[in-house]
């Protein structure tokens, strides 16, 4: 887990710009396609979360930084459950796990 040590900062930066970017396709799905509001306050985070991911690979390798933009996935889900009440099928709490797993494993192979 040398790799995970190593490449800390960008992982917690490529983590919190996977939140902001999930965050505002959020505000997207809320505006329904016609509350301006919302897509501009959607835009506004994902612009911050691209500028974000920018950033992050100035602190690690692109092979460890990279996939963990895949945290995108499971917060997309967690917000489509706990905010907008949809229903997690088995089948997609076994695709997150195995997101999961795959950024472990691909996150703690960088030399």
């Amino acid at each position: 887990m040398d790799s995970i040590k190593k490449n800390r900062i960008g992982i917690c930066i490529i983590l919190f710009a996977s939140l902001l970017t999930a965050t505002g396709q959020m505000f997207w799905k809320m505006s329904g396609g016609a509350d301006i509001l919302f897509v501009l306050i959607g835009f506004l985070f994902y612009g911050v979360g691209a500028v974000l991911m920018i950033a992050a690979f100035r602190f690690g390798s692109l092979s460890v930084i990279h996939p963990m933009l895949s945290f995108s996935y499971i917060f997309a889900l967690l917000f489509g459950r706990f905010l907008l009440r949809e229903t997690i099928s088995p089948l997609q709490l076994l695709g997150v796990l195995t997101i999961m797993a795959g950024v472990v494993l691909i996150g703690g192979g960088d030399a």
